[in-house]
């Protein structure tokens, strides 16, 4: 198998862009488009050196399985036992008021 690379291109619109293609030769990443050939490069560059350190921040709400959990996640609240009501707002307020 070939091994990850960068490949920096110039496209249809005459901008140039940059993909992360790996070892099985299909694309994981690609750039934002760059005006010049050397900008690309830059980015290819800035990719390498934090691409390392870079924390995942993952927004779909979806659990990454080995990214560490900075808080627990929510519990669900516990369901009263049958028979038992749930104290309304007034005995909260009237507790609260004395």
């Amino acid at each position: 198998m070939a091994h990850p690379k960068f490949v920096v291109r110039k496209g249809r619109t005459g901008k140039f862009r940059f993909n992360l293609v790996g070892r099985n030769g299909k694309v994981i990443a690609t750039s934002e488009a760059y005006e010049s050939r050397t900008s690309a490069l830059r980015g290819v560059e800035l990719v390498r050196k934090y691409a390392t350190s870079a924390e995942l921040v993952d927004q779909a709400g979806t659990r990454v399985i080995g990214a560490s959990r900075k808080k627990p996640a929510p519990t669900r609240p516990k369901r009263l036992p049958v028979g038992e009501a749930e104290p309304s707002v007034d005995t909260f307020v009237s507790e609260a008021l004395r």
